[in-house]
């Protein structure tokens, strides 16, 4: 991992922070990117004190604008001279964690809003081809890249809807927004990889599920339930296989789906 460039969208996340933070530790240089600015200088104190202010770069990106994917590009190789690797985890998510529960819009799906499927895919799915993308064009560039998704559990299988009833008579639900938008992650990365396997680039997906932090208890026990490791993932359990995918270890791989779930998508 050292000195190799990585560029993460949403990185101001709970995935985005963790791994980008590992990254730094293993020597690597990394590009932070995020629309959320409220964390940014909070974040830089914290970085500059731990890595040093010449190991990292914090950039505003909003996926959805071309102009902003290609200055977030751009930035990256002014201030490290290439890119080595884009991990496009930035996505709008229903979250159920006691933070951000409040926020979800308790909608059936025959009731839920258009707007907010369209936001969703504008961000999921349309703002992931955009960057990706303007990261290709830097990379055919420099004769090689490589790409990581970040895809879901819920775009391999179906949300069961009973993790989300917690016995209080008000049904919750995980929103088909997320769903729609995330279930083409798993192919648009076969499509990049083989598109692109001539070409020095490649592209794989992880597809992480269930990250602990500040659940309810009764999220984790109807989670503990459906899990057959009977827990939901601590989020440095993510840190080995998103530094095996951004590592030369795994030079071999191409279009390939990498899941780390605990075994939710073998029932």
């Amino acid at each position: 991992m050292d000195h190799k460039v990585i560029l993460i969208t949403g990185a101001y996340g709970l995935i985005g922070q963790t791994i980008a933070k590992a990254f730094l530790a293993q020597g690597a240089l990394v590009v932070l990117a995020d629309r959320d600015e409220s964390r940014r200088e909070s974040l830089r104190s914290e970085l500059t004190a731990d890595y040093g202010e010449d190991s990292f770069l914090l950039q505003t990106l909003d996926i959805t604008e071309e102009v902003s994917c290609e200055d977030a590009i751009r930035a990256s190789v002014d201030k490290f001279g290439r890119l080595d690797v884009l991990i496009n985890n930035a996505a709008i998510d229903a979250k159920f964690d006691k933070t951000h529960t409040a926020a979800i819009n308790p909608s059936r799906f025959e009731h839920y809003p258009a707007a907010l499927l369209r936001q969703s895919v504008d961000v999921n799915l349309t703002g992931t081809v955009l960057m990706t993308q303007y990261a290709c064009r830097q990379m055919l560039a420099q004769g090689a890249g490589h790409i990581i998704n970040v895809a879901s559990t819920y775009s391999l299988v179906a949300p069961n809807q009973s993790l989300y009833d917690f016995g209080n008579d008000v049904q919750q639900f995980k929103p088909i927004d997320y769903i729609a938008s995330k279930s083409f992650i798993p192919n648009f990365t076969r499509y990049v990889a083989t598109f692109y396997a001539k070409e020095g680039i490649r592209c794989n997906a992880i597809v992480p599920h269930g990250i602990l932090n500040n659940h309810d208890e009764a999220f984790l026990a109807n989670f503990a339930k459906l899990s057959p490791l009977g827990r939901m993932c601590n989020r440095e359990e993510l840190i080995g296989p998103f530094t095996f995918l951004a590592s030369d270890a795994s030079s071999y791989m191409t279009g390939s789906v990498l899941t780390i779930d605990g075994g939710w998508t073998a029932w």
